[in-house]
């Protein structure tokens, strides 16, 4: 291990040390280790995705009234897991509370009130404008659940996502190779540590707020080298400006040893991504506004993901 590593490790460690402790940990794990038993159990060896998607929130008191967070919609995460499960993979889906969810992405954002009815019976219905859509994503969902072939698994802080995404990278380093990693939650780069958190909430009328924040330790390194050494490994690289878009992802792939990284601009992330390997940009496309970019994009990875186990 080089010596950037070791000083990553090191980091994560102290991290995970003073962070409160994760809730309901045990039941997580539980649940991480009945997934894996069940995808664990056929005769060929089935491919598994962890993939993260949303934003992670800062708390900044640690009865938490305010946060910094990292606004992520989480819709590419949800649609990629749609398209892993539909490709053969069982999914552990780590996502921000509230964000996108598989299978319900083309539902109407409203309340489900505003589009379920009562008939004269008191029964509900769903309007015809919508009835499709809802009958197709309760089918796929429990189709995805009833086959074990999608865990949900939820987060809103830094501390909880990095403390779930330690449990599942330990929990489907089972899996060596045939496993893999989708990295595209929104991850906060500074935090407070706990500590150094005021516990109740901060008062306006003590005047102006100073606070430090501290950088949260590099991950990816981590996972790569300790966690899940034999995992194939996507990450993400959101940038504003074009020119320097590859330059970042050709970066990350040397500096924490990602298989993948999948680079994209603010301005078009919906529309366009390159994939960035060693050898190779392949950027993608999506070609009509009826289909999804993730569609082409997981297609792909999983071509990359057979190549690497073979």
């Amino acid at each position: 291990m080089d010596s950037t590593s070791e000083m990553d490790c090191s980091r994560a460690t102290s991290f995970f040390q003073t962070a409160p402790p994760l809730k309901h940990g045990d039941l997580i794990s539980q649940k991480l280790k009945d997934f894996v038993r069940r995808n664990s159990e056929g005769v060929a060896p089935r491919g598994i995705v962890c993939v993260t998607s949303g934003g992670t929130t800062v708390p900044l008191e640690q009865r938490c009234v305010r946060y910094i967070d990292n606004f992520s919609s989480g819709h590419r995460g949800a649609a990629s897991t749609e398209y892993f499960v539909k490709a053969g993979y069982a999914v552990i889906f780590v996502h921000r509370r509230g964000s996108y969810q598989p299978y319900c992405r083309y539902l109407p954002e409203d309340s489900f009130l505003d589009f379920v009815q009562l008939d004269e019976e008191s029964n509900i219905q769903v309007p015809d404008d919508h009835a499709a859509t809802v009958r197709k994503a309760i089918r796929e969902y429990h189709k995805a659940v009833g086959d074990g072939l999608l865990l949900k698994l939820p987060f809103t802080t830094i501390f909880e996502y990095l403390q779930i995404l330690q449990l599942v990278a330990t929990s489907i380093n089972y899996f060596g190779c045939h496993s893999m990693f989708y990295l595209a939650a929104a991850v906060s780069d500074f935090y407070v540590p706990w500590e150094s958190m005021a516990k109740h909430k901060i008062q306006s009328a003590s005047g102006p707020l100073d606070m430090r924040l501290n950088q949260v330790p590099k991950m990816l390194s981590v996972l790569r080298k300790e966690w899940a050494p034999a995992a194939f490994c996507v990450s993400f690289k959101l940038e504003t400006d074009p020119d320097i878009l590859t330059q970042k992802a050709d970066a990350a792939l040397k500096k924490y040893g990602m298989h993948v990284v999948v680079a994209n601009l603010l301005a078009n992330y919906k529309e366009e991504v390159v994939v960035v390997t060693q050898n190779e940009k392949t950027t993608v496309r999506r070609n009509s506004k009826d289909e999804d970019l993730e569609e082409q994009l997981v297609g792909l990875l999983t071509e990359r993901h057979s190549d690497y186990i073979n």
